[in-house]
C-alpha cells in the first residue's frame, strides 16, 4: 500500500511540476504549484516526517502560494495575461534544465548513502524543533521573518497606484 501511495504522490508532483512550466497562464501555474507542493507534502508524510510535511503544507502551500497569487493580482494589469516566451528564452531554459538534471543525476549516482535500504533514521520531535528554533537558531529564524516582512512592504509599495 505504501508503494501505491508513493507512486500516486510522485505522479501528482511530477504532473503538476510539468504543468507549472508548460502553462502560459500565471494563475494556472500557481495552481499547479499548489499541486506540486501538496504532492511533496504527501511524500513527506509517507517518510514519517510529519512535522516537515505539516510545515510544507502550512508555510509553502498555504502562505507562499497565497502571497504569490496576491502579488500577481496586485502588481499585474490582469492576472490572466499570457506569457509568450521567445524562442531564445525557450532554448535557454531547456539547456539550463538539461544541465541541472545532468548535474543532479551525477550527484545522486556518485553519492555514498550510508543508511541501508528500508532503515529510517528518527526525525526530531516537534518539541525538539521548537526548542532549537527558539534557542540555537533564533537569529536566523527572526532574520527570515524580517526578510519576509520587508518583501511584503516592498510588494505593497510597488502595487500602490501611480499618482
Amino acid at each position: 500500500m505504501d508503494a501505491l501511495a508513493f507512486y500516486i504522490f510522485a505522479a501528482i508532483s511530477l504532473i503538476s511540476a510539468i504543468g507549472i512550466v508548460a502553462t502560459r497562464n500565471i494563475v494556472r501555474a500557481a495552481t499547479c504549484l499548489l499541486g506540486t507542493l501538496g504532492g511533496v507534502a504527501g511524500l513527506y508524510f509517507l517518510l514519517n516526517a510529519n512535522l516537515l510535511a505539516a510545515i510544507q503544507l502550512i508555510v509553502y502551500a498555504g502562505g507562499t502560494l497565497i502571497l504569490i497569487v496576491f502579488g500577481v493580482m496586485l502588481t499585474s494589469k490582469s492576472p490572466w495575461v499570457l506569457f509568450e516566451p521567445t524562442r531564445k528564452q525557450i532554448v535557454g531554459g531547456v539547456i539550463v534544465a538539461l544541465l541541472l538534471a545532468l548535474g543532479l543525476g551525477t550527484m545522486i549516482m556518485n553519492t555514498y548513502w550510508p543508511t541501508p535500504a528500508g532503515q529510517m533514521t528518527a526525525s526530531p520531535t516537534v518539541r525538539a524543533v521548537g526548542v532549537m528554533l527558539l534557542t540555537e537558531y533564533l537569529v536566523p529564524f527572526e532574520a527570515a521573518s524580517v526578510l519576509l516582512l520587508v518583501v511584503m512592504i516592498g510588494a505593497a509599495y510597488l502595487a500602490r497606484p501611480e499618482k
